[in-house]
């Protein structure tokens, strides 16, 4: 079995998929900082704020990012160079923004090492999924408003289109990575469902980074296909009646733990 679940030292030709978590260095995990100062080669991917590469110092940095429509590396490649190096005896880190398992494709990077008989762990990290919305002030779960939520892929209908539809209007929140350019579309998609349009939805751009922005508004709103500016920055959708939490926690108190940044309404 390749999968190692120790907690020792990244040992030469063992590979770490670590997640980054949302942005900020000081939302890491301790072990993810410590795979990044062992590691001889990271493996990273767009978003990666630089103060988090800054902690492999020895290591060799290697960018293979994905956005939408431009991806630099093709992933079955990414995972030829990961089984490579780590034969060769390398300590490697495949260093993902969130979480290694959410929409990172880290499972296809796990199979693939295992596959090849390569020892390998995971590091999870702090998925945007939920650190975006607590970041802002929005619990994604709320006692007597949300008991669960619902986290999908908005970039293509195919993905979050079937998901969407087998929803009971309102039964959970819902939040949406990668979807602001299909937003109007998926708003559209609730609204024709049976879900309000009043149906209070926030947007979330950069999460833990120093530009975070918020838009908070309501389907209605999000069906406009409202421009949201140059949006370079990771973008999260949540959607529901936990949105309102925000408004009533808002406070000098709340806004300085929150550090959501540059609030926009």
């Amino acid at each position: 079995m390749s999968l190692d679940i120790s907690a020792g030292p990244l040992r030469p030709g063992m590979v770490s998929l670590v997640g980054a978590g949302p942005g900020d260095p000081e939302l890491l995990t301790l072990r993810a900082a410590k795979r990044l100062e062992e590691a001889d080669l990271v493996l990273y991917d767009a978003l990666i704020n630089p103060r988090i590469l800054d902690l492999a110092r020895a290591a060799r940095r290697v960018y293979v990012g994905k956005r939408a429509g431009r991806h630099a590396v093709a992933q079955e490649f990414i995972n030829r160079l990961l089984v490579r190096a780590a034969g060769r005896g390398q300590r490697v880190v495949r260093l993902k923004g969130g979480d290694p398992f959410v929409f990172g494709r880290g499972g296809e990077e796990a199979l693939a090492l295992a596959s090849a008989g390569v020892p390998f762990e995971v590091v999870p990290g702090i998925s945007s999924a939920i650190a975006a919305a607590g970041l802002s002030g929005i619990p994604v779960t709320h006692r007597s408003i949300s008991a669960g939520f619902l986290v999908v892929s908005g970039h293509a209908e195919q993905s979050y289109g079937p998901i969407l539809r087998s929803l009971e209007p309102g039964s959970v929140t819902v939040v949406i990575m990668m979807g602001i350019a299909q937003i109007a579309a998926i708003a559209s998609l609730l609204v024709a469902r049976g879900w309000s349009a009043l149906t209070p939805a926030a947007v979330l751009i950069g999460a833990a980074r120093d530009d975070a922005a918020v838009w908070t508004l309501t389907l209605a709103d999000l069906q406009r296909g409202l421009d949201f500016g140059d949006v370079s920055a990771p973008g999260t959708v949540v959607i529901g009646n936990v949105v309102d939490i925000r408004k009533a926690i808002e406070s000098p108190v709340a806004r300085g733990l929150t550090r959501a940044a540059n609030t926009r309404r």
